[in-house]
C-alpha cells in the first residue's frame, strides 16, 4: 500500500506533463531541447536523428555526470524507456550462476545476444558466450551514449536484433587540457575513483582514464573489486583524415552468495576484459568514412562454487572453469552524397569470433589435469548499402539491404525500410520495417548440453510508428511510438525422450508496446523529465518488465545542482518455473554543491523508500544506501 500511495503521489506530479513524452533525446539540463539531434548510430555518418526512421535515443555528457554513477546501465535503465538491466546488489555484476548486467531492450536480451552494446560503433560482446559483458561499461568513457531501439542488422549484422546501445567516448574540442578525479564512500565500505585527463594540442589528442572500485557487498561472501585502465590516443593528418587508436581494459574479482534458497561457499571468479582498435576516418564536404580494426579479448577463471546445509557443511567442486575468448573485427564504409538530398553508404565487415575453453581440476584423483570444452573459431564476411532520399523538406525515405554470410551457417539477408515526415509545428512522424537476426553463439553450438551444431540463425521483424514534436521554444519535447516484434526460429532447449534436452529452432516471440517520453525545462533552475514503457509479451520473459516508469527533477541553481528520481517497475518476471513476478518503487536522490570552480562536493542516496525487492529471482537487492564523495576539475 505504501508503495502505491507513494507511486500515485509521485504521478501527480508529472500528470500535467504526462500528454508529452520524448523519444530523441534525454537532454534535460540543456535550457532548451533540440528535435535536431546529430547521432552516428543508425547511419554511420553524423546525421540529424530527424532524418532516420529509427526511434533514437540520446544521453549527454551532462545527464551522465549528474548521475553520480559509476556504471552507465542504471541510467539507461531509468532515462530510456523499452531499456532495463538487472542487478543483484550495490556495485559488480559478475558472469556465470548468478550474474546480473543483462541488458534487455523490448524484451529481447542481451544474456540471450539478442542486443549489442557497441563503443566507438565496434562490437562488444563475450566471444565464446555471445552477450555483453555489463562490468566493463564505465560512465568515465562516455561523451554520450545512443541506444537505438529496434533492430540494427543491417549495419551491424548478428547480435544487433533487438537493438544496439552505442558509447560514443570521450575527447575535447578545443586546445587545451582537463582532468578530473571523483571519490566516494559509502554504505557495505564501498569505495568508488575515478581519474580523467584529457589533452587536445593542435593536431594530436588523448583520453587517459582510470577506475578503481570495490565493496564487501549487503550479503556475506559477496564481494566485488575493481580496475580498469582506458587510453585513446588521436591524430588529425590534415583537415579531411583522423587517426585514432584505443585501448580499454578492465579486470575484476568478485565473489557471490548464492540464493537465499541455495546459499553457496566459495563461488568466485576472476576476469579480464580488454578491447582495442585502430581507426582511420575522412571526413570531406560531400563524403565521408573509415576504416577499421579492432580485436575483443577476455580470460574468464570461475569456480561456481558448492551449496551448503544450515550446518555450512556441502562438497567442494573438483575444478575450476576456464575460458579465453576473441572477436576479431574489420570493418570499411564510405557515405557520400551522389546528387541534392541523397546520402548513399556502403560497407563491408569482417568478423572472426571464437575462443577455447576448460575445466581445470585442482583436487581429487584427476588433479592438474585439464578437459577440454570448446575450441572453435567462426567467420563472418558481410556488405550492406543504405540509401536515404530527401524529397523537399517534408519527406525523407530511407532503405537499406545487408548480405551477411556465416562460415557454417550459410548467407543471410537483412532488409529495411522507413519513412520521415517532417510536418508543420515542429512535428516528426515516422515508419519503418526492419529485419533482424542472430547467429547462434558458440556456446548454443558446441559447449554445454543442449549443445547442436546444427542450429540456424534466429529472425525477427519490428514494425514501428513514432510521433515527436517540440514546443515553446524548444523548451518542452515529447514523443511516443508504438512497435510490434514477430520473432521466429529462436533457439531454445527442447525435451528429449530417454536423453537430455536439445537446443532447437523451434521458438517463437510476439510483442508489442508503446513507449514515451518528455522533456520540460520549466526555466533556468528546473527542468523535469518522464518516459513510461509497456510491452505486452505472450509468453514471459525473464528481466522484460511489462511496465517501466520513471520520473525526474533537477534544480540547479548557482552552487547547487539537487535531482530526484523515482522508477516504477511492475509485471517483471524473474523466474518462470515457477512464475515469479516483481513490483516496486525506486525513489534515488543526488545533490552536488560548488564549493568552489574546481572542487565539488556530492551525496547519492538510492531506495531511499527502503523497499524489498528481487531483480534477480532468489538475490534481495540492498535497502537504502547512500554514497558521500567529491569531484576535483582543473
Amino acid at each position: 500500500m505504501k508503495m502505491t500511495i507513494v507511486f500515485l503521489f509521485t504521478s501527480l506530479f508529472v500528470l500535467p506533463f504526462a500528454g508529452y513524452a520524448r523519444q530523441d533525446d534525454s537532454l534535460r539540463m540543456q535550457k532548451t531541447y533540440k528535435m535536431d539531434e546529430v547521432v552516428v548510430t543508425g547511419t554511420r555518418n553524423e546525421t540529424d536523428v530527424r532524418h532516420l526512421p529509427f526511434t533514437v535515443s540520446v544521453l549527454n555528457r551532462s545527464t551522465i555526470e549528474e548521475d553520480l554513477r559509476l556504471s552507465l546501465l542504471p541510467l539507461l535503465s531509468e532515462q530510456v524507456p523499452g531499456v532495463f538491466a538487472t542487478s543483484r546488489g550495490l556495485m559488480g555484476y559478475g558472469v556465470s550462476g548468478g550474474s546480473a548486467g543483462d541488458i534487455s531492450l523490448r524484451g529481447l536480451s542481451g544474456s540471450s545476444s539478442r542486443m549489442m552494446v557497441l563503443i566507438d560503433g565496434h562490437p562488444q560482446y563475450m566471444g565464446l558466450m555471445g552477450h555483453p559483458v555489463a562490468d566493463a561499461y564505465q560512465s568515465m568513457l562516455a561523451e554520450r551514449v545512443e541506444v537505438l531501439r529496434g533492430p540494427a542488422s543491417v549495419l551491424y549484422g548478428s547480435n544487433a536484433m533487438g537493438g544496439v546501445i552505442n558509447i560514443v567516448t570521450r575527447g575535447m574540442r578545443h586546445d587545451g587540457a582537463k582532468t578530473s578525479l571523483r571519490a566516494g564512500y559509502g554504505s557495505y565500505n564501498t569505495l568508488e575513483t575515478e581519474f580523467t585527463s584529457r589533452i587536445l594540442k593542435r593536431r594530436f589528442s588523448a583520453v587517459l582514464g582510470a577506475t578503481y572500485n570495490r565493496t564487501d557487498g549487503h550479503r556475506d561472501n559477496m564481494f566485488f573489486e575493481q580496475i580498469a585502465p582506458y587510453v585513446k590516443f588521436g591524430y588529425r593528418v590534415d583537415d579531411h583524415w583522423h587517426l585514432g587508436a584505443d585501448v580499454d581494459f578492465t579486470r575484476y574479482a568478485a565473489s557471490q552468495p548464492g540464493t537465499l534458497a541455495r546459499p553457496l561457499q566459495d563461488a568466485d571468479q576472476r576476469v579480464s576484459r580488454g578491447v582495442t582498435s585502430l581507426a582511420l576516418t575522412n571526413d570531406y564536404k560531400h563524403t565521408s568514412g573509415g576504416l577499421s580494426v579492432f580485436y575483443n579479448w577476455g580470460k574468464h577463471w570461475i569456480n561456481d562454487g558448492y551449496a551448503v546445509d544450515s550446518e555450512g557443511n556441502g562438497n567442494p567442486r573438483l575444478y575450476r572453469f576456464n575460458s579465453r575468448d576473441r572477436l576479431l573485427g574489420v570493418s570499411a564504409y564510405q557515405s557520400g552524397e551522389l546528387f541534392r538530398g541523397n546520402r548513399l553508404t556502403g560497407g563491408v565487415d569482417y568478423f572472426a569470433v571464437g575462443g577455447e575453453a576448460w575445466n581445470k581440476y585442482v583436487e581429487g584423483n584427476r588433479k592438474d589435469e585439464r578437459e577440454d570444452i570448446a575450441d572453435k573459431t567462426l567467420h563472418e564476411i558481410a556488405a550492406y548499402i543504405d540509401f536515404r532520399q530527401h524529397i523537399g523538406s517534408f519527406l525523407t525515405l530511407d532503405a537499406g539491404i545487408r548480405a551477411d554470410h556465416h562460415s557454417r551457417m550459410g548467407t543471410e539477408w537483412i532488409p529495411q525500410a522507413g519513412l520521415s515526415f517532417h510536418l508543420p509545428f515542429a512535428i516528426e512522424l515516422k515508419a519503418s520495417a526492419s529485419k533482424g537476426f542472430r547467429y547462434p553463439t558458440l556456446r548454443e553450438m558446441y559447449m554445454f548440453p543442449p549443445q547442436n551444431p546444427d542450429l540456424r540463425p534466429e529472425r525477427m521483424w519490428n514494425y514501428e510508428v513514432a510521433w515527436s514534436q517540440s514546443l515553446f521554444g524548444g523548451r518542452l519535447a515529447y514523443g511516443v511510438n508504438l512497435f510490434h516484434i514477430d520473432a521466429d526460429n529462436l533457439v531454445v532447449a527442447v525435451p528429449r525422450e530417454g536423453s537430455t534436452p536439445q537446443n532447437q529452432n523451434t521458438g517463437s516471440l510476439h510483442h508489442n508496446g508503446i513507449e514515451a517520453q518528455v522533456a520540460f525545462r520549466i526555466n533556468a533552475c528546473w527542468a523535469l523529465d518522464a518516459n513510461y514503457s509497456y510491452l505486452h509479451m505472450k509468453k514471459p520473459v525473464i528481466a522484460a518488465p511489462e511496465h517501466k516508469f520513471h520520473a525526474g527533477a533537477v534544480f540547479s541553481k548557482k552552487r547547487w545542482n539537487i535531482s530526484t528520481t523515482f522508477q516504477y517497475v511492475a509485471g517483471l518476471y524473474t523466474s518462470t518455473a515457477p512464475v515469479v513476478q516483481e513490483e516496486y518503487l525506486l525513489w534515488n536522490m543526488r545533490v552536488r554543491y560548488r564549493f568552489a570552480p574546481w572542487l565539488h562536493f556530492w551525496v547519492r542516496g538510492e531506495n531511499l523508500l527502503a523497499q524489498r525487492y528481487e531483480i534477480n529471482f532468489g538475490y534481495p537487492m540492498p535497502k537504502a544506501t547512500a554514497m558521500i564523495g567529491v569531484q576535483i576539475h582543473f
